[in-house]
């Protein structure tokens, strides 16, 4: 028996990038129907850390990483240490993030994913098929069509026609295969045991979050969310995966932190191999990939999941344009373009901290020792950063001083609601005077454009001066200091597209963005 449901936009995949993109399109009012080939929910742990571009994103949907009890922040710094308990590297991890968020938190991935469903499930245009795995594809210059199997009898079909499909079915990705796409395989693999545990009451560990890199057994010991805890074991050369997985073999790893059976339940035992991989093209025709069917990296900076949703949000901006008809379908290049320059960047820098954590020759890890402690005392012991990282090059001018890069966000008062900028303000395209007058800003034709964005022109400064956006902190005034800059424009994925000095270099730089966009003004 075969049945036919048509699309606007065909989802393949329900983990947490999936879904993501289905509620922002969703939200916009488009039809989006979800095919995912497992019948439950995974309840196990997977990803358990996040960073605070993520948390910005999950406020947008009313999640509350700060307050919300199914997350956590230990608001501590994050040690590497040696096998004598020395510190090699401090990392900052108890700030705030320039965008206003906290730089990690910490969650159970079965509870996010449970949140999103229960979001899907109250949107009217939105359907999520569980059981039904995607066997074929086929598309041509209209439509595509992703024919479905009940996964259990292999009995029922349903095709699925769409305007766009998205795979994202993971790392053996159906959509990604069917599509032919190339995928680079770095070299690099580590088999690591992954022991997820739920401590009983009174347990302590401190500091929360660090990295032993001994090279008898480099471990991480970093939280699993309320009430969880993870280790992490490297297997050795030497060593079994089938036995390491075995729960004899995690108990006797977690004797020496003071867990035993009597005191903690092992939710999850299993060998994982990290890798290093990315899809070297995202699009085909009116096809596209997104989170681990597009790349995978090692967990050491904790970015894989992050850079999934950072997929789905440049995609549900993008493809909610074109369905509207705002943008034209040439849109999607710069999809590729912009996302996968940013995913190979914490691919590569996955990679640089595992190859630094996974030393097991004794000399190679003493000289290592030498050299971070070295560098760290050189510095005072004091915390690194995170670093700002940049798109690829796409929907954004090159040129602009501060563009390409996450927007900062401070707490700020609008139309009677103080809050984080997107809380109070909102989030979409925007055109923000630093400090000054919107008066005269933009021309008719950059009128016209915003207009068909659904943007806003919106002065931002301190009270008592007219401003449309009241700030509370100096974050944007530092900001617009430190990169010498009068006007920004920020698009819906929090991302800076250009900034300006001047009108004129505003002007200049709006009619680069709105031909990328390929929007019509006449």
């Amino acid at each position: 028996m075969t049945s036919e449901i048509d699309t606007d936009v065909a989802i393949v995949g329900a983990g947490p990038v999936g879904l993501l993109l289905a509620i922002l399109l969703g939200r916009a009012g488009k039809s989006v129907t979800i095919a995912e080939k497992w019948p439950h929910i995974y309840e196990r742990p997977r990803a358990v850390t996040m960073d605070a571009e993520v948390a910005r994103i999950l406020a947008t949907l009313g999640i509350d990483c700060d307050t919300d009890p199914a997350f956590e922040n230990h608001k501590e710094l994050y040690y590497w240490k040696n096998a004598d308990l020395q510190d090699l590297q401090i990392v900052d991890w108890e700030s705030l993030a320039p965008c206003g968020w906290h730089v990690t938190y910490w969650f159970n991935q079965p509870e996010l994913e449970a949140r999103l469903i229960k979001m899907v499930e109250t949107l009217p245009t939105v359907t999520l098929l569980r059981g039904w795995t995607a066997v074929d594809l086929s598309q041509d210059n209209d439509r595509v069509q992703v024919i479905t199997q009940d996964t259990a009898t292999n009995q029922s079909r349903k095709t699925l026609t769409a305007q766009f499909v998205v795979g994202a079915d993971g790392a053996n990705s159906f959509v990604r295969d069917s599509l032919g796409l190339p995928v680079i395989d770095k070299g690099y693999f580590f088999d690591w045991l992954i022991l997820d545990m739920i401590p009983h009451a009174g347990y302590k560990t401190s500091p929360a979050q660090w990295q032993l890199c001994d090279p008898k057994r480099p471990t991480t010991i970093v939280p699993g969310g309320p009430g969880r805890r993870r280790w992490e074991f490297m297997v050795l050369p030497s060593e079994n995966t089938d036995d390491m997985a075995k729960p004899e073999t995690a108990w006797r790893l977690l004797e020496p932190w003071g867990l035993t059976p009597e005191t903690a339940e092992l939710e999850r035992s299993a060998v994982y191999r990290f890798q290093a991989q990315y899809a070297d093209q995202w699009l085909a025709g009116r096809c596209m990939i997104a989170g681990d069917a597009a790349h995978l990296m090692p967990p050491f900076a904790g970015e894989g999941m992050c850079a999934g949703l950072r997929d789905a949000v440049a995609l549900g901006w993008r493809l909610s344009g074109i369905l509207d008809g705002r943008f034209s379908a040439k849109v999607l290049d710069s999809y590729e373009s912009e996302r996968i320059a940013h995913a190979k960047h914490y691919i590569q820098f996955s990679q640089d901290l595992g190859e630094i954590i996974c030393i097991a020759d004794p000399d190679k890890a003493a000289a290592r020792d030498a050299r971070m402690m070295e560098n760290l005392a050189a510095r005072d012991h004091k915390p690194i950063t995170g670093d700002l990282v940049k798109l690829g090059s796409g929907v954004w001018c090159d040129d602009s001083p501060g563009a390409g890069e996450l927007s900062p966000q401070g707490i700020v008062r609008f139309d009677g609601r103080q809050d984080r900028f997107d809380q109070a303000v909102g989030q979409g395209w925007m055109v923000l005077a630093l400090e000054c007058a919107t008066e005269g800003v933009l021309n008719h034709v950059h009128q016209i454009a915003l207009a068909k964005l659904d943007g806003q022109l919106l002065s931002v400064g301190p009270d008592g001066v007219g401003y449309d956006v009241i700030t509370k902190d100096a974050t944007y005034a530092d900001w617009a200091r430190e990169i010498d800059a009068r006007y920004m424009i920020v698009r819906p994925d929090f991302y800076v597209a250009a900034t300006a000095r001047t009108t004129t270099q505003l002007a200049n730089c709006l009619d680069t963005i709105i031909d990328k966009l390929g929007i019509r003004t006449i």
